[in-house]
């Protein structure tokens, strides 16, 4: 990734107020409320609201984002709260996970550059158990007609950056899905998702 994507989360993540809060996002706080505790991985985590939540339910968190400063607000976070995580800063071909590590994968609004969104799915699909979950929530192709409305709802503002479900079924082909859908949801997260807005929402269970 250049450097101007990472300047631009740096710049984001580095003010004293959290980008988009300190409570874990609702879709996921739902989901993660149904699983046994385990290992669970958090790509583009940021400030690590949902990392130290999971945390807090007793998970083993791993996390990783291309900024330096979402880990910084992500460590403080997690201090705060009297629970540590696992947080490395780099691009995913550069970390060290291992095949079959977690027992979940948690990808909440992780808008990776588009040219390289699908192959990231592929590669973190193979980081999963078998019988793992993933969780995944982030905006939909048709979002675009919401940040035409109002862009203080938030995400990116190319269609090839937001997600359609038939690139779900295509990036996680080998998993038995228990939740795939577009929906408008309402959200209320820190400074950049204010508003009505448009989401694929996906639960899967590796086969």
């Amino acid at each position: 990734m250049n450097n101007a994507w990472t300047n631009r989360w740096d710049d984001r993540y580095s003010k004293e107020e959290f980008a988009y809060g300190e409570d874990p996002n609702n879709y996921f706080r739902e989901q993660i409320e149904k699983l046994n505790p385990g290992s669970i991985l958090f790509p583009a985590e940021g400030e690590g609201r949902n990392a130290v939540y999971a945390a807090k339910l007793g998970w083993e968190v791993a996390a990783f984002d291309i900024s330096a400063e979402g880990k910084n607000k992500a460590l403080k976070l997690a201090e705060a709260n009297n629970v540590s995580i696992d947080y490395q800063v780099g691009e995913l071909e550069t970390l060290d996970y291992q095949t079959e590590q977690f027992d979940a994968i948690a990808l909440i609004y992780a808008h990776f550059p588009a040219a390289i969104k699908s192959d990231i799915h592929k590669t973190l699909a193979t980081y999963l158990r078998k019988g793992g979950i993933i969780i995944f929530e982030a905006f939909s192709k048709k979002h675009l007609e919401y940040l035409a409305i109002n862009d203080k709802v938030g995400g990116p503002k190319d269609i090839e950056s937001l997600f359609s479900i038939e690139e779900i079924q295509s990036d996680f082909p080998d998993y038995e899905i228990i939740t795939l859908e577009e929906k408008e949801i309402e959200l209320n997260e820190g400074l950049f998702h204010n508003g009505k807005g448009s989401v694929i929402r996906f639960v899967g269970r590796k086969i």
